[in-house]
């Protein structure tokens, strides 16, 4: 971050604010190595505003209770908060914002370059090796420790799915060319795992 908006107290504190959010107990997937994750993923896509972009997946899952929709909509609400005191000006601040919002649903119009990159690198996990999406799933069910076996499975199926439903699951050609197969091989894999009797 301070990379982005320059080496300033007030960029230092909202880094220091952002990493503390990142990092609270009870999160087991939506933790800094994500973060890391998405940011390093982004590495890989070509945005038209990097600046926007990056600093939206610093907050896209700044705040993290495991209610869909809403923690989006409040991550948003802390950068347009948060982000003005920084210096970055209300065009970014907005951008920023929307495109924190687009991570709800992951479903960026055909034209939104930066949203699609966003939500590509936010979605590359998807496409991790075997073990390592084994250990993604194991964490996601974590998150939702306080929802019964049968509620999560069958909503974890319906979110599976959806994704699984679209024409494609990444929007990027970069994306596509690198994280489609492999993704899709995984989540199948997944929803197999789900439908399953249970011992």
């Amino acid at each position: 971050m301070i990379e982005l908006l320059g080496d300033r107290p007030a960029v230092r504190s909202l880094r220091a604010e952002l990493l503390a959010r990142w990092s609270e107990p009870h999160r087991r997937y939506h933790t800094r190595n994500h973060l890391d994750q998405v940011l390093d993923a982004l590495d890989r896509l070509t945005a038209a505003d990097g600046v926007a972009v990056r600093l939206a997946a610093w907050f896209h899952d700044a705040v993290y209770d495991g209610r869909p929709g809403s923690d989006e909509e409040r991550s948003a609400q802390l950068a347009q908060q948060r982000l003005p005191s920084c210096g970055v000006p209300a065009s970014t601040v907005a951008e920023v914002a929307r495109l924190v919002r687009l991570t709800a649903t992951h479903d960026p119009a055909g034209d939104d370059l930066d949203g699609q990159v966003l939500c590509d690198a936010d979605l590359a996990i998807l496409a991790s090796d075997e073990p390592r999406y084994a250990v993604y799933a194991s964490e996601i069910r974590q998150e939702y420790r306080h929802v019964p076996d049968d509620l999560f499975r069958a909503g974890r199926a319906q979110v599976l799915g959806r994704l699984l439903s679209a024409p494609r699951l990444f929007r990027t050609d970069e994306a596509h060319a690198r994280w489609e197969q492999p993704a899709r091989a995984n989540m199948e894999r997944e929803l197999a795992a789900l439908a399953a009797p249970q011992a």
